[in-house]
């Protein structure tokens, strides 16, 4: 008997009992006439068997049907042989008919062109399998052998027919309906520059996907790919289907990914690129992973099911493996990421890393990925967010090293508010807009440093404030005080630098009011700071005031004390005018000096000019009004005399504004 064609790579080899006999076994006779099968449809490098097969001796003139009925029969009066060592009774003609008929398939013709053709052709195959599975429980000596090498011979190749035409339909499916997803371009991607009012990341939206599908498959396509796999499966080559599966659909998901312009980049290649570069490409990579999860990994989850319905554990598997290839490409950029060196820009860029790794695990989190074969999948990813995480929680922290650092010997000029502060309060805005995901990553770090124990992905976050208005600690909250706390300390150090004491106030009142108006505009940062926080720092703030006018306003409104101007009971003009002159003198001093003086709220400039004006003005405008008449008229009045209460208060609107050229332009 001729040998069935050997087999190549890729091939296929049966998944059975192992009892396969050598085609040289056993009797020969017409029934045991060499099976070979053309199959046009076959995929390069796959089963090319293009011999014809040698007609029969004899065909029954029977339908299709009684023939498996008549083989079914047989296989059952096998079935109760006791003996598998003796000979079974003789392989009656419907089992060489039914080889026969299945080896004249046309393989020309689409599987799915014809369903009724298409379905005899499938319970003929499992038929046969049936009969493979019994005759291999004999020995190769028995009159079955010859049966058994040709039943085998013919399966295998007709498995090759279904793998062929398997392949070819997933590989059919027109994905062209996401060719239209680009790589953002770089220009519209906002890096964080230093200590920059505007410093932020913005992440740009990925192209909505509603309305798209992944894979296109037709509702056709699927059927038959499902009557294809369930045949392949229930024939015991279950490997050869899978893997025909898995090569496919991982090629579709390169393809698309590519699409989306998200390139493999090796872990050394990403720590050569410069930061600017590397916004751009995460951005890609966000872009990517969000469209994975959102679309392509949903959609490859309910054609994976809906092929492999009868085989859910199989689907299971199938799905995770493609799932954990994806991931890996995904995983694998972000591990490189966490390499790089580390510094503050680089947090928003992280953060979004990290929620676009976190949005993956609702795709995983229900029964059908509760089984083992998703277990390696979560855990990747729940180990690369991790590390993103403990690179966001190392950022944040030395946030208060930079503070520490920051100890110039120079003062700002004016009294303006620091640098210091309007970077650490800008820095501390955005990263609040990531309060959640911050308090989810610090609270996961302090699990991991052995404060508590980790459970997963579910954490107990403490957020909001206490009823008397204080924040409920947690982590991040407790993280973000501490910043707090060093900054005060710091712009308690530089006030320092300044000679004047009233200027010192004026530094704190700025930042003080800063840092206010900042926590105050951002909800995040007032919920965690709380209102008790935010009322000490108001009370600290009236406190440096009331210092800045003690400081000022009060040695000037001394010259315009009563005591000592009565000289035996009488105004003396002597005292009076030396009054009149050092009040206009110390006024002078600290109007040229005060109007360079910066402050930029507005509201604190406009506080401070009205307090100054209630103090100074109506105590000015009543010594003029009792003491002028002492004072003769004409020259000498507007020599001793050179404001007017409403000058003064004129002149008082004119401090805080940082125009040393005020004074001179009222005098010209």
């Amino acid at each position: 008997m001729e040998k069935p064609p050997p087999e190549k790579s890729g091939s296929f080899s049966r998944n059975g009992n192992g009892n396969q006999m050598d085609d040289n076994s056993g009797p020969t006779g017409p029934e045991s006439k060499a099976v070979n099968v053309k199959l046009d449809c076959q995929q390069p490098g796959e089963f090319e068997h293009n011999s014809k097969l040698e007609e029969p001796t004899s065909a029954p003139e029977l339908s299709l049907h009684q023939v498996r009925e008549d083989v079914d029969r047989f296989l059952e009066s096998l079935s109760t042989t006791s003996d598998a060592s003796n000979n079974p009774l003789d392989v009656p003609n419907s089992v060489e008919s039914l080889l026969e008929m299945i080896n004249k398939y046309d393989s020309k013709a689409k599987f799915g062109q014809n369903k009724k053709e298409d379905s005899s052709f499938i319970e003929s195959l499992n038929c046969i399998s049936k009969l493979i599975d019994v005759l291999g429980e004999f020995p190769s000596n028995s009159t079955t052998a010859s049966c058994f090498n040709r039943a085998s011979t013919i399966l295998h190749l007709a498995m090759s027919l279904l793998d062929s035409e398997f392949r070819s339909i997933l590989e059919s499916c027109n994905q062209g309906n996401n060719a239209d997803l680009k790589s953002p371009k770089r220009s519209q991607q906002s890096s964080c520059g230093s200590r920059q009012e505007s410093d932020h990341c913005v992440v740009p939206e990925s192209k909505s996907s509603e309305g798209m599908e992944f894979p296109a498959y037709a509702p056709e396509a699927i059927s038959n790919m499902n009557r294809i796999a369930k045949a392949m499966i229930s024939s015991g080559y279950e490997s050869e289907c899978c893997m025909a599966y898995n090569m496919a659909r991982r090629n579709a998901f390169s393809s698309e990914l590519d699409k989306l312009g998200f390139e493999n980049i090796s872990t050394e290649d990403v720590q050569r690129m410069q930061w600017q570069s590397l916004e751009g490409v995460i951005a890609t990579w966000i872009t990517a992973i969000k469209h994975s999860s959102s679309v392509l990994l949903s959609g490859e989850r309910k054609v994976c099911s809906s092929i492999f319905s009868e085989y859910p554990l199989i689907s299971q598997r199938l799905f995770s493996h493609t799932a954990l290839a994806v991931a890996v490409r995904f995983l694998n950029f972000a591990d490189a990421i966490a390499l790089t060196k580390r510094s503050a820009e680089k947090l928003f860029k992280i953060l979004d890393m990290y929620e676009a790794l976190r949005d993956l695990f609702p795709l995983f989190d229900d029964d059908y990925c509760s089984s083992e074969c998703f277990e390696e999948l979560k855990s990747e990813i729940w180990a690369a967010k991790g590390r993103l995480g403990e690179v966001a929680v190392s950022i944040f922290c030395d946030l208060e090293n930079s503070i520490r650092r920051d100890n110039g010997r120079t003062p700002v000029p004016s009294g303006a508010v620091h640098p210091l502060t309007r970077y650490t309060m800008n820095y501390l805005k955005y990263t609040c807009e990531y309060r959640e995901t911050l308090e989810e990553v610090f609270q996961q770090h302090r699990k991991m440093e052995g404060f508590g124990e980790s459970n997963g992905p579910g954490l107990d976050i403490k957020n909001g404030a206490n009823d008397d208005g204080t924040p409920k600690t947690s982590p991040f909250s407790v993280q973000l005080n501490s910043v707090m706390d060093l900054l005060d300390e710091n712009l308690d150090m530089k006030s320092k630098l300044y000679r004047d004491p009233a200027l010192r106030c004026i530094f704190m009142m700025n930042n003080g009011r800063y840092i206010l108006q900042k926590i105050k505009g951002s909800e995040e940062i007032h919920d965690m700071m709380g209102d008790t926080w935010c009322r000490k720092r108001s009370s600290d703030l009236r406190q440096y005031h009331k210092a800045y006018t003690r400081e000022t306003w009060t040695r000037l409104l001394q010259c315009l004390n009563h005591d000592g101007l009565l000289v035996n009971g009488k105004v003396s003009k002597t005292i009076l005018k030396e009054r009149f002159k050092m009040f206009t003198s110390m006024f002078d001093e600290i109007h040229k000096t005060q109007s360079t003086w910066v402050v930029s709220d507005e509201q604190l400039q406009s506080e401070l000019r009205i307090s100054v004006s209630a103090v100074v003005t109506p105590a000015y405008r009543s010594f003029v009004g009792r003491f002028q008449q002492y004072l003769a008229h004409g020259r000498q009045t507007e020599k001793y005399i050179k404001y007017q209460p409403e000058d003064i208060e004129n002149l008082i609107d004119e401090l805080f504004d940082g125009n040393p050229t005020s004074m001179a332009r009222r005098r010209t």
